[in-house]
């Protein structure tokens, strides 16, 4: 199957005090620049979905290709509609058949993971992973089968990522299946909040 990478760049960032969570640096690098060198290596269609009012994206290049590989910067069709909208604006954009969804405040997410994820979508509309925190939707493959589910929430206002999941066949990955890539602890973990980040410094020796 075909597929794209998306990268949700669109948030405002409320809770970081509006700042840029792409750029954060993570080993020394900004989590934008791990996530297109990880993504590169497992897809040549990349999307940088931003939003407006959204912070630029640390680093993101204003398109063009990416160690071979297409990197593209688009802007929510429909603004104001969260993750969802991204997701919509995705679908929209790529002429593939699916589109792996990854949230730009995640550092470790790997290549593999996704294409894991992505090689699983030939029987489900929806492949989205699960541990003890619950689902991840964004990281995770939407099919372009979404596309009309997705239209019709963002149309009725219902924007919850995870309410899709009543409209389509989703494919739930649990954390035993995903082992194999690593600490799921790590590979999930995001920076939604200052706090958050502090934490993950506290862990990986950084300074903010």
């Amino acid at each position: 199957m075909q597929w794209t990478a998306a990268i949700l760049a669109g948030g405002r960032a409320r809770r970081f005090g509006g700042r840029d969570k792409s750029g954060l640096v993570v080993d020394g690098r900004s989590i934008l620049d791990r996530q297109l060198d990880e993504l590169a290596r497992v897809t040549d269609d990349i999307l940088i979905v931003r939003g407006a009012g959204a912070p630029a994206a640390g680093g993101a290049p204003a398109g063009g290709a990416r160690g071979g590989v297409t990197v593209r910067v688009v802007a929510d069709r429909v603004p104001d509609c969260g993750p969802l909208g991204g997701l919509h604006t995705a679908l929209t954009e790529s002429t593939a058949g699916a589109v792996a969804l990854v949230a730009c405040d995640m550092p470790f997410v790997t290549g593999p993971l996704v294409a894991y994820l992505v090689a699983l979508a030939a029987d489900a509309d929806i492949v989205v992973p699960r541990d003890e925190r619950g689902y991840h939707p964004l990281c995770a493959v939407y099919t372009r089968a979404c596309a009309g589910a997705v239209a019709a929430r963002i149309a009725e206002r219902k924007l919850k990522m995870s309410d899709l999941f009543e409209d389509v066949r989703v494919r739930v990955v649990t954390a035993d299946e995903l082992d194999r890539f690593g600490d799921l602890r790590r590979l999930l973990a995001n920076v939604n909040t200052e706090a958050a980040f502090r934490d993950l410094e506290a862990l990986q020796g950084h300074q903010l």
